[in-house]
């Protein structure tokens, strides 16, 4: 197998990027097996030198040891995300645990922290730079706090309760995208359909077609079906029967119930901590965060709070004054808010989704964001259809500065499948580092967007455009990495400080500057008109109380699970822990059979477990931030530069609030935020 198998082979392609057409199913256990041999030797040789332990033959060795067998994983997780199978998600439940076993070896193992300890311990007479610090620091820790300083038997003990978390996580995310995947809404009624717009009833006649169900309307659980049925159908029953459906994901009590999956994954995670000798895994988390300690994530979120739920309780009044306006005699529900803040949104600013959609061609906006990249950055991308790819869907760029110089290949990937989890992200298939060459990074996004129909190409809603330039932040920060070592660069930072470059991008957007860029009307070629860019501005604020409560509801429900100590950890009902923890937030009545945390990938399967708090930090940052460019100019290049310098290319190789202040000449002030969405 060794002999033909891809992921053992020099990736001989364009830029050194993953053959994915060669890397068959059968490659990944013997190729990620035979790998992790590799890595282990090279451990066992930096554990058993007998030099004297220094930075460069541990510290520096351990950095650079083991990346084909990080690659391989990357490209299989990567994968089972955005294009999985049934037989990848089982060979995921095989890998998985392997991958944590031997991360739980290399960090428990003796001999290798006694040397990673000397030279930490050696800091002061070291003579490092603030890179090298940062990477010694991290290293130590990295130990530490995967139990290198426990006894035996807890070490054991600490294999065993991670291993069980990393598999909790992954059915986890298997049932929610089973759960997704499996819901169909077929109406054959066509008076069923009333209010929806043109493109979205054209998605749901293809849907159906492809499913074999000609001439009826399939609608599903992905976004580009879900929510315009939630804001446009005018059959309330039918949004009732919508909401239901994506609230009780993973809820209902089958065997694909996430319920005993939740508990399970808070109680291993509280294990770990507790073995680790923290009082709460929010307190572990946290410890390497910038807000340090539950409390100030508990006092930021109450302080946000306390400023927008006066203002969003009042929007909710006023929809259902405008409610009962319209002679509609029902009790606002949940399934109803989206409905009736479209119409009201309309007639307050006489404009909707459907009347920016044309002007959101997803190619216009796509050569948009590389002009955004071009003008700040002197970014430059360049389709290469040479260059392999995981489906035909996905495009390939090369990216180069304004020299010439290559600088990162780029991986879109924009349309929802059966294959692919819901929601957005970046990713990326090979860090950037430096040793005797610069190692260039490959970035990926990926997203669920409005596809093309027969009759229409695929035009985004602005909301989606606002997710492109959100993922396309993070994969700036990918691209534009510019360190010594690989797990300092790109978006490896701080978690409350990765949505930085992602949420400051998505305030170019509201500009005329920037839309009048590629906001051009797919069929007339007509740029997007001046009154239509005022609307988009003076609707911006538009419910953003209620919206900004929603998010503190997700943050305190995510620090409440995370919080629990060894008396409250046995928690007997999910949907009534979860009610509580959110219930101050609460604007609408509760409604029986739905939940939350059974399908919120991002605490349960992602990386945000205590830390959801983060998008709400992270637009203190990002409104503080973006207020130097409104002053100095969207494109100001002094202002870019230094961005870029001092926050895109830096990654995680100082501590961020250092980072923010070289870049804002101060540490941020909540002003800006509380300035821009309208809560002051």
């Amino acid at each position: 197998m060794a002999d033909n198998n891809a992921l053992l082979q020099s990736f001989d392609t364009p830029f050194g990027v993953p053959p994915f057409s060669q890397i068959l199913l059968e490659h990944y256990k013997p190729g990620i097996e035979k790998l992790i041999e590799k890595s282990r030797s090279e451990i066992k040789a930096i554990a058993e030198a007998e030099d004297t332990p220094d930075f460069e033959n541990t510290i520096v060795a351990l950095e650079r040891g083991g990346r084909d067998l990080d690659q391989a994983a990357e490209i299989f997780f990567n994968l089972n995300s955005a294009e999985t199978s049934d037989k990848m998600q089982a060979l995921a439940n095989e890998l998985s645990p392997l991958l944590t076993e031997f991360g739980n070896e290399i960090m428990q193992n003796a001999k290798l922290f006694e040397r990673v300890k000397i030279v930490y311990d050696s800091k002061s007479t070291l003579n490092l730079d603030q890179e090298d610090q940062m990477l010694l620091r991290k290293t130590y820790l990295g130990f530490v706090r995967s139990g290198a300083n426990l006894n035996e038997a807890d070490k054991k003990k600490y294999r065993e309760l991670s291993n069980s978390l990393a598999m909790a996580s992954l059915k986890f995310g298997e049932n929610v995208l089973a759960e997704t995947n499996s819901y169909e809404l077929i109406l054959e009624n066509e008076a069923d359909l009333a209010g929806l717009p043109e493109g979205a009833i054209d998605a749901a006649a293809l849907a159906a077609e492809e499913k074999g169900h000609k001439g009826m309307w399939l609608f599903t659980l992905q976004a580009p079906s879900f929510l315009p049925f939630m804001e446009y159908a005018e059959n309330r029953g039918l949004r009732e029967k919508m909401y239901r459906a994506y609230m009780s994901k993973a809820f209902k009590g089958d065997d694909l119930d996430n319920q005993q999956i939740v508990k399970e994954i808070i109680k291993l995670r509280y294990e770990i901590a507790e073995l680790l000798g923290y009082n709460t895994y929010a307190d572990y988390v946290l410890e390497e965060r910038m807000a340090e300690k539950p409390k100030k994530v508990l006092d930021f979120l109450n302080d946000l709070l306390e400023k927008a739920l006066p203002k969003a309780k009042k929007e909710v009044e006023e929809l259902k004054d405008y409610v009962k306006q319209l002679g509609d005699d029902i009790e606002l529900e949940r399934w109803d808010w989206a409905f009736y803040s479209q119409k009201l949104k309309n007639e307050k600013y006489q404009l909707d989704d459907e009347m920016l959609r044309p002007y959101f061609r997803m190619e216009k906006a796509v050569e948009g964001i590389f002009q955004v990249a071009k003008k700040l950055y002197g970014l430059s991308f360049k389709k290469n259809d040479e260059i392999p790819v995981y489906h035909k869907d996905v495009q390939a760029y090369e990216v180069e500065d304004q020299s010439g110089k290559h600088i990162a290949i780029f991986y879109a990937d924009f349309f929802p499948r059966p294959g692919k989890r819901g929601g957005a992200w970046m990713t990326s298939y090979r860090g950037q580092w430096k040793n005797e060459t610069d190692q260039r990074p490959i970035v990926s996004i990926v997203c669920n967007f409005t596809p093309p129909t027969e009759s229409k190409p695929s035009l985004l809603t602005y909301n989606e455009v606002e997710t492109l330039f959100h993922e396309f932040g993070h994969a700036l920060h990918g691209m534009l990495a510019n360190g010594k070592y690989n797990s300092l660069s790109g978006t490896s930072v701080y978690w409350d400080f990765v949505e930085l470059p992602s949420q400051i991008l998505e305030n170019w957007l509201m500009e005329k500057e920037c839309l009048d860029l590629f906001a051009m009307h797919y069929e007339t070629g007509e740029s997007i008109p001046e009154n239509l860019i005022q609307k988009i501005k003076a609707s911006s604020n538009y419910h953003e109380a209620y919206q900004t409560v929603r998010q503190i509801s997700f943050g305190l429900m995510d620090i409440a699970w995370h919080s629990l100590t060894h008396d409250d950890i046995a928690v007997s009902d999910v949907a009534a822990f979860e009610q509580e923890a959110m219930k101050k937030t609460e604007l609408f009545n509760p409604i029986p059979g739905v939940c939350m945390s059974t399908q919120f990938s991002h605490i349960f399967q992602g990386g945000y477990a205590a830390g959801y708090y983060s998008y709400k930090w992270a637009e203190v940052l990002d409104a503080d931030a973006f207020s130097v460019f409104k002053e100095r100019g969207l494109f100001d290049k002094a202002t870019a530069d230094s961005f870029k310098e001092n926050i895109l290319s830096k990654g995680g190789s100082e501590h961020p609030m250092e980072l923010y202040k070289r870049f804002r000449g101060q540490e941020p002030t909540v002003d800006a935020l509380l300035e821009r969405s309208g809560l002051r």
